[in-house]
């Protein structure tokens, strides 16, 4: 099946081709399309931290002084949680409140405001073996577009849920900018990470979405994604060791940019604030290309 992708729609000028190989995901509407903020989709295999990355990351924008919107695209719907220090209802859960009848909700209904104004959405998800988290992060975007709450934004990003391959899982890098991983330095983490290189591959014929890098998160070493790097041409943003203090501000319900000072948490602190600059100033798109799964039982952990 062919599809008119976002960018026949708004040019008319490129051949129709369909939404990458092997998709069977319908193009982004136009009406949907997030314009003026940048936006940011962080990935990686579940349970590496990515919630606790995108809330910090989060933060150090909103230090910056930047409009920051958080979307958590997760069932689990805790993405951020250490932001607004609760769990947050899920923008599928008010819908079905009201029929899926939008238009009877009002943003405070579904947004909540956390730390230092951080605006936090978790999209949440359909139950298991019921529906596409595409679906859900599509209403999302809809909804905030009919309140006009992403015109005074300028910062968003997708904190999407790991270890899953369909078409909805890549969802928000139809809206993104530029896609993040985060990756601890093991197996298991960098072969997830290949997964997700291939569809930001797949995404990026079609849509505007880039490789950024990698975020190295819970590791003593980088060894072994500095191999990865080296044979794919990905490149390392960032490297949060794994420190007992990060650990403790998602039991205390808090950014580290709230914990008491000790010189490793002012380390790691400054780490995040150099990130969210590096972002905003703009990263190189890299052409990273993936490598075959054979290939990456070949390349690491046989020294």
């Amino acid at each position: 099946m062919t599809v008119i992708t976002r960018h026949e729609t708004l040019r008319g000028a490129i051949p129709r081709r369909p939404d990458g190989e092997g998709s069977l995901q319908v193009a982004l509407d136009p009406a949907l399309q997030i314009e003026g903020a940048k936006v940011f989709a962080v990935y990686g295999k579940g349970g590496i931290g990515k919630s606790t990355t995108s809330s910090n990351l989060s933060a150090a924008f909103s230090h910056l002084g930047k409009r920051v919107l958080q979307i958590g695209c997760d069932p689990k719907h805790d993405s951020t949680f250490t932001l607004t220090k609760k769990l947050i209802p899920t923008v599928i859960d008010i819908l079905e409140t009201v029929n899926f009848h939008s238009e009877e909700l009002r943003p405070e209904d579904f947004i909540f405001e956390g730390y230092n104004g951080v605006m936090c959405v978790e999209a949440g998800g359909p139950p298991a073996g019921t529906g596409c988290g595409g679906y859900v992060v599509g209403q999302t975007v809809k909804l905030l577009k009919e309140h006009h709450l992403l015109e005074e934004t300028d910062v968003v990003i997708f904190d999407v849920l790991g270890d899953v391959v369909c078409g909805g899982f890549a969802a928000p890098l139809q809206h993104a900018e530029r896609a993040v991983i985060v990756a601890a330095n093991d197996f298991d983490s960098i072969f997830a990470m290949n997964r997700i290189v291939q569809a930001i591959a797949a995404k990026s014929k079609n849509y505007d979405v880039r490789l950024g890098g990698v975020i190295v998160n819970r590791s003593a070493g980088t060894d072994q994604v500095d191999k990865f790097n080296a044979a794919t041409g990905l490149k390392s943003l960032a490297h949060f060791p794994d420190l007992d203090v990060i650990r403790r501000s998602r039991l205390k319900k808090a950014t580290l940019f709230e914990m008491e000072d000790s010189p490793e948490l002012i380390q790691v602190r400054e780490s995040y604030m150099r990130l969210a600059e590096s972002l905003w100033a703009g990263t190189e798109p890299l052409p990273t290309v993936p490598m075959r799964d054979r290939d990456i039982f070949d390349l690491l952990g046989f020294d």
